[in-house]
């Protein structure tokens, strides 16, 4: 393990802001990381975990404790199951399921961050989502002081949610369990968007690689594929979950699907844009992304505080417009 004093957590993370590690721990294998976790939890010293940091907030007065960079890596496969470590890069993961053509996981290409973030937030784009092949979470259960393996049951998956969510610094994923279809083609298209750029009807397949790719330009058109070069990836991608809501609230206007006996799911996007904050609002070094209003990024210099205020703002018109309530989707840690 590598021990460091000298970082800043904007550093760390693909929205750039956030203070300094007091200590920064990178570890290379579940082993490293369950020792790493122990030490900090029998010290008393508080601790945060990082993965890809593509989906944190991060504190601008930064961390008075352990800050520990999971950099595990491996893939094993056994069949149709894959055995991925949690610092396993994801689009590298997909990438590599793709070349070994095994389907489930092509529309899910372009999202940053590691492996073991996605059953936390039982990550999902363009009609799948990582609970649709996930077949057990092993985990350091830092209440039991113990490793085990969690069922999808036990992992509580919901919409762009799960127990390991629900149950914030209690479970660190240390590798996922992925089953998948062997084949040439991809699973069942389900995302009208993505069928209509591969010609194909909503339920067909299409070859893996066409999938991926077109998925790929689907996420680079909206500024959602992660380069340092383009400003409009310096986000965590979709920064507000799609709202949920009773079939007599919804929105008039606002596109939906269903979503469940008496709900609908209400786009975001839309209800960001009709709220007054379309693609390219700024306010001072924060602003939505010029290519897509449900991102929102960051300049140079930019705080955490200053994007949590523009995006309380977006909040609160939408509520006092809509009658909804935009719900975040990176998270916002507090020391």
């Amino acid at each position: 393990m590598q021990v460091r004093s000298d970082v800043r957590l904007a550093e760390l993370t693909t929205l750039a802001v956030g203070g300094p590690a007091e200590r920064l721990i990178e570890v290379e294998s579940a082993a490293e990381l369950v020792g790493a976790v122990r030490d900090a939890d029998e010290a008393g010293r508080p601790l945060l975990l990082i993965g890809g940091g593509s989906n944190l907030i991060a504190p601008d007065e930064g961390w008075p404790g352990d800050v520990v960079a999971v950099r595990s890596r491996g893939i094993e496969r056994s069949g149709d199951r894959l055995t991925v470590q949690a610092g396993e890069d994801w689009d590298s993961l997909v990438a590599h399921t793709v070349a070994d053509r095994l389907a489930g996981m092509e529309a899910l290409s372009g999202i940053p961050g590691s492996t073991g973030a996605t059953p936390v937030q039982n990550v999902g784009a363009y009609g799948q989502e990582v609970a649709q092949t996930i077949t057990a979470v092993r985990v350091y259960d830092r209440s039991e002081k113990a490793e085990r393996t969690l069922t999808p049951d036990e992992c509580g998956f919901a919409y762009r949610d799960s127990r390991l969510k629900r149950e914030p610094g209690r479970f660190v994923v240390l590798e996922v369990e992925f089953e998948l279809e062997p084949g040439e083609l991809s699973a069942p298209v389900g995302y009208a968007e993505l069928a209509r750029t591969l010609g194909v009807e909503i339920g067909e397949r299409a070859p893996l690689a066409d999938v991926r790719e077109a998925v790929l330009g689907l996420r680079r058109g909206k500024g959602m594929v992660w380069d340092p070069a383009d400003p409009d990836s310096r986000s965590a991608g979709s920064f507000f979950t799609n709202p949920i809501v009773p079939v007599e609230r919804a929105v008039e206007g606002c596109p939906s699907w269903p979503a469940g006996e008496g709900l609908v799911k209400l786009s975001a996007a839309w209800l960001v844009q009709h709220s007054g904050f379309g693609r390219g609002t700024r306010d001072g070094r924060v602003g939505t992304s010029s290519r897509h209003s449900l991102a929102l990024t960051t300049e140079d210099g930019a705080t955490a505080a200053e994007l949590l205020a523009f995006a309380d703002r977006i909040i609160a018109t939408a509520q006092e417009k809509f009658g909804v309530t935009l719900e975040r989707e990176p998270t916002a840690v507090r020391p």
